[in-house]
């Protein structure tokens, strides 16, 4: 293990040490996962509670919430496919969201209010529900992050009235229109949720094209299933958000997409399943129980012979309700980009289980902070958290990120140690700008920033 956070961890070390110790002894593994393109079902999968005791669940019941983007997979998948039944999770209900606004509400009051207990979530949402900045009466809400569960399967769409004009992964042709539509009518540009992943996308995108997101552009929050009705009605020029939706404006021949986030940060974190901690600390068997089924949703997601499958699945009108090919070509990491691009790679497809650089599944912390320190990039947070070397978002992370239980539950499941990180830290990353992230030096990052709110 990594010395990165180290010395922020004891007291979590003190607070879980009786449940590392507890999952220490116990033995075997729960089986090996179906068969790449088994389509075993929930009723016929074999469930580990009967052959396991001292791994059953707590609880077989829980309540999660989904957004429907590609991000959502390995919840649906592990429900449709039985492996949540097979690890003795068998009374799991998946909701649907409205937008992230509701889930962060829905989460705050629980399932027992007729909320929910977790589920998938955009970063650092759980960082900021725990620390009471997004709720109602800024009431602190912990919560634990457990696992990623994608990664790339977002873009930048743009409306088709501006092809032609420059707009694409790299900006510079494109300044002179921006600067001209700011003293009219400025870009608007829509992100599914303030503060997290497809803001900080955008941002991302702009700032190294040299465009100001909060002087040169307009943005605003829209729902993700409504971003393509409204970029047919002509009141937005761009938004960003997961598959499928990027991709349908180019079938629908409203729009292009000028860059998929692959381009922008090949690897990258994206969505999570995170769960409130005070469900996680009263059923830590069923916390891992419910890992056990998504690992295994996403090494069936992960095995590209089962994507047509699961693109079916995934378009049934309970849960995207659309054509399953808008699915099922990116997902083989098949692109038009409707402005005369295209990409054949699957190495720019989603992935849930393992990429180019290793885990996805696993929830590096190193991760987490990238995530606060862009969110302290454009003001959203105070410096504070960021000075003396990040120590209070490293502490923050050390309280959420439970990357402890992830390990656990991939041993008791019997994954293969060289798919066990050693390291909460995947080191540095590197953006399609060139720019760097050293997460043992997030001020020298924020430093090479020439766009940003905070002055260092």
């Amino acid at each position: 293990m990594s010395d990165f956070f180290q010395q922020f961890s004891r007291r979590k070390f003190l607070l879980t040490a009786g449940l590392s110790a507890t999952a220490a002894l116990l033995k075997g593994c729960l089986g090996n996962p179906p068969e790449p393109g088994n389509s075993q079902t929930q009723s016929t999968v074999r469930s580990v509670a009967n052959t396991n005791p001292e791994q059953a669940p707590e609880t077989t019941k829980v309540k999660l919430g989904y957004i429907p983007i590609v991000e959502a997979a390995p919840l649906i998948i592990a429900k449709e496919k039985g492996f949540f039944a097979k690890y003795g999770m068998t009374d799991v209900e998946l909701s649907k969201q409205a937008s992230w606004g509701s889930a962060r509400d829905n989460v705050e009051i629980g399932s027992a209010g007729g909320g929910i207990d977790g589920g998938q979530w955009q970063m650092p949402i759980p960082h900021l529900i725990t620390e009471g900045l997004i709720t109602k009466g800024n009431q602190k809400i912990p919560m634990y992050v457990l696992c990623q569960l994608i990664t790339h399967g977002n873009g930048i769409a743009i409306a088709n009235k501006h092809q032609g004009k420059g707009i694409s992964l790299r900006l510079a042709a494109a300044k002179s229109l921006f600067t001209q539509l700011k003293s009219t009518t400025p870009f608007t540009a829509a992100f599914t949720f303030p503060h997290v992943n497809q803001d900080l996308w955008i941002r991302y995108w702009l700032a190294a094209g040299g465009i100001d997101p909060d002087k040169d552009v307009k943005l605003l929050t829209v729902p993700s299933a409504q971003t393509v009705a409204n970029m047919k009605t002509g009141t937005m020029d761009a938004f960003s958000t997961g598959d499928p939706w990027p991709y349908r404006i180019v079938k629908d021949k409203i729009g292009f997409m000028a860059a998929l986030t692959a381009e922008i940060w090949k690897n990258h974190p994206e969505e999570y399943f995170a769960m409130r901690a005070d469900w996680v600390d009263k059923h830590p068997k069923a916390t891992k129980a419910l890992l056990k089924g998504i690992m295994e949703a996403q090494q069936w997601l992960d095995n590209f012979d089962n994507r047509k499958q699961a693109a079916e699945i995934l378009g049934a009108r309970n849960y995207f309700n659309l054509p399953a090919q808008i699915l099922a070509e990116p997902y083989q990491g098949k692109y038009d980009m409707g402005d005369g691009r295209t990409i054949d790679d699957k190495s720019m497809a989603a992935y849930y289980w393992k990429d180019e650089k290793g885990s996805v599944s696993y929830p590096y912390k190193s991760h987490d902070l990238w995530f606060i320190v862009e969110n302290v990039r454009w003001g959203f947070l105070p410096q504070d958290y960021i000075a003396n070397n990040a120590a209070k978002a490293k502490e923050l992370i050390n309280k959420v990120n439970r990357e402890d239980l992830w390990r656990e539950a991939a041993k008791e499941a019997g994954i293969a140690t060289a798919d066990i990180p050693t390291s909460t830290s995947r080191g540095i990353e590197e953006f399609f700008d060139g720019t760097k992230f050293n997460p043992e030096k997030p001020e020298e990052y924020l430093r090479s920033l020439k766009i940003k709110r905070v002055s260092l």
